[in-house]
């Protein structure tokens, strides 16, 4: 390969549609203080954690669909070992949530 050519990169129609639609929210969070996305997903824990039942499941739920958010935007741009550990706090979070539901 020379040093001009470029590798071929394929994107799915998904990820382009789901990486535009995320563009707005991921600007708005970026201009947030550094410290809220940290605080806002410590609360919806700590939420979750303190109470069973629905408001648990919710807040939980909320918390694995932010984190499956933000591993799809991430997947192809992070390594292996980042992945590994990103689905495991997804793999958690979602446990959380079925065992705040008492399923």
């Amino acid at each position: 390969m020379s040093a001009t050519s470029r590798p071929s990169v394929r994107t799915s129609p998904l990820r382009v549609r789901v990486e535009h639609a995320s563009d707005p929210l991921l600007q708005r969070i970026a201009r947030a203080p550094r410290a809220l996305p940290a605080v806002v997903v410590l609360l919806l824990l700590v939420v979750g954690a303190a109470f069973r039942g629905i408001v648990g499941t919710v807040c939980f739920g909320l918390c694995a669909v932010l984190v499956a958010w933000l591993l799809y935007l991430a997947w192809p741009r992070i390594e292996p070992i980042e992945r590994m550990m990103r689905a495991s706090v997804l793999l958690l979070t979602v446990a959380l949530a079925i065992v705040s539901a008492g399923l």
